[in-house]
């Protein structure tokens, strides 16, 4: 197992250092058509003297005479300072002083990686600072804005600094354990992606060292500590703070983002009891937003203009009338409008899971997740999901259960929840569930899955199992079926399968398994 993860995280690296090349493209084409407006390189002194590289963009116009509202762009993990020129020039024509920064820890800025940590919200609290004493910044109009990490600390700044007035998280996250520790299941591939940008582009902290090599190495008596790390670099940890301070909040991510899911957001979403507006698309991390950093016409960043728009400036532009939950579906262009995120899916539709099922750990039975951004981009840009044909999954390692045929197209809104009694035979394990759209011949279309682990249990004894899959808006063609599939060895995770174990899933008579499927209504 030790080797398997070594490869893994050896692999990740390489496929990181493509990505932070196309990254670094992605951030340096922007400057050519950025930097003779106006744009100035400067230095600001973060938390603890730790120096902060940074761009500063103002009105072409601007001349002392007046103030204008300013948004603080933090970067994403790994990416330089000039990530955002191209937004950050658009946002200056439109009328705002804009200040985007490179993170601690990353490229030419000082100090070490701290994820989020106390030291990142506070450089965010400097770099208002100065900005409120060397520009024409007005005190009483400051937002933040991010994608991926930037989203992050933007919501985690606002939850600490009373000046923040709105937000906009694109990518980001509610909960950092839930994303890459939900189901009790390490996210191996996204967690290698992180720590392979963070070792090429920045400097780790000996903190962040030893939380990698706990994660990777599945030592559970390190996994509260880890809990605990993740708690303080959670937005939900303090929402309560950014709900006393009235802040307004974009949230916008991905139905297939492996690092940091959609679930944990709308999560946090509904925690928010001041003006907040949900958006989910299809794709993977941050990839509905990379169109908009090159200046291509994008809805996300539109929509976050809109947002600063109507809660710093005060511009009516219909943002906060319209519903706040915004899904795009990965069936259909357009979107759907909802007043919450609960009335997405209300109607739930169960499917029985008959009739008791072992399977055999260890093996991978052909169904996957698959592969992290690849994937989902694909569905994104073609909407190729990933595929298995169905009726040749080897029973001896995977557990099939089949819907009838449907006479209509089925709209899957929201988070199904697949629930059944387990019995293993050793105490710790871990299954992936997914949920297929199988068509006529058998070929099976990912719709949704999740990961499950458990420790401590007795072998040979039931326990009852309630397992939310990530949520989605997916359509099911008329004349297809819905299949759920249950193995035990996915690349996305680390499993925790003993040699030999298996599993066997039954349907008690008080207590029948059932998949809930969450339908729109129509």
């Amino acid at each position: 197992m030790g080797h398997h993860r070594r490869t893994l995280r050896t692999t990740a690296v390489g496929a990181v250092s493509a990505t932070l090349i196309a990254g670094s493209a992605l951030g340096l084409a922007p400057v050519a058509q950025a930097a003779p407006n106006g744009v100035r390189f400067v230095d600001i002194t973060g938390d603890g003297g730790t120096v902060l590289k940074a761009n500063v963009v103002t009105p072409a116009n601007a001349d002392g005479s007046r103030s204008y509202p300013l948004v603080v762009l933090p970067t994403s993990w790994g990416l330089p300072q000039i990530e955002y020129l191209t937004q950050a020039q658009k946002l200056a024509d439109s009328g705002y002083v804009v200040v985007t920064y490179n993170v601690r820890g990353f490229w030419q800025s000082g100090g070490q990686i701290e994820v989020a940590g106390p030291p990142d919200w506070a450089d965010a609290s400097k770099v208002i600072d100065w900005a409120l004493a060397n520009t024409p910044a007005d005190p009483r109009h400051i937002g933040m804005a991010g994608v991926s990490y930037g989203a992050g600390i933007s919501l985690l700044a606002a939850e600490h600094d009373k000046r923040i007035k709105t937000v906009a998280a694109l990518s980001g996250w509610g909960d950092l354990i839930d994303s890459i520790y939900s189901g009790r299941t390490q996210h191996i591939q996204a967690a290698a992606l992180l720590d392979g940008a963070g070792t090429l582009t920045g400097r780790e902290s000996p903190e962040l060292r030893k939380v990698f090599d706990d994660f990777y190495a599945s030592d559970l008596t390190n996994e509260q500590g880890l809990i605990d790390w993740g708690k303080i670099r959670s937005p939900a940890t303090y929402v309560d703070q950014l709900n006393q301070n009235g802040t307004a909040v974009l949230l916008a991510n991905s139905w297939g983002d492996t690092i940091f899911s959609p679930n944990e957001y709308a999560d946090f979403y509904d925690r928010l009891t001041g003006p907040k507006r949900l958006e989910l698309r299809p794709g993977d991390h941050a990839t509905a937003e990379i169109p908009g950093l090159f200046g291509l016409p994008n809805d996300v960043w539109t929509d976050t203009r809109r947002w600063l728009d109507h809660y710093l400036k005060g511009e009516d532009n219909g943002i906060d009338r319209e519903q706040p939950v915004q899904l795009e579906t990965r069936s259909s262009d357009g979107y759907e409008g909802y007043p919450d995120w609960k009335s997405v899916g209300r109607t739930k539709k169960k499917i029985d899971l008959a009739g008791a099922t072992t399977i055999h750990a260890n093996v991978d039975s052909g169904a996957d997740g698959g592969i992290i951004f690849l994937s989902s981009i694909l569905d994104q840009a073609a909407r190729i999901p990933p595929m298995a044909w169905i009726p040749l999954l080897p029973r001896r390692w995977a557990a099939v259960w089949q819907s009838e045929k449907y006479g209509g197209v089925q709209r899957v809104r929201g988070t199904a929840t697949f629930h059944t009694t387990l019995t293993p035979t050793r105490e710790s394990g871990t299954f992936i569930a997914y949920l297929y759209d199988v068509g006529p011949l058998g070929i099976g279309k990912l719709v949704t899955h999740a990961p499950l682990t458990w420790h401590g249990r007795t072998p040979g004894e039931p326990f009852g199992v309630d397992l939310p899959l990530y949520s989605t808006a997916y359509d099911v063609p008329a004349g297809h079926r819905l299949a759920l599939v249950v193995d035990t060895v996915d690349p996305l995770y680390i499993e925790h399968n003993p040699s030999g174990a298996q599993l066997t899933f039954s349907s008690p008579a008080d207590n029948p398994s059932y998949l809930s499927v969450p339908l729109r209504e129509q």
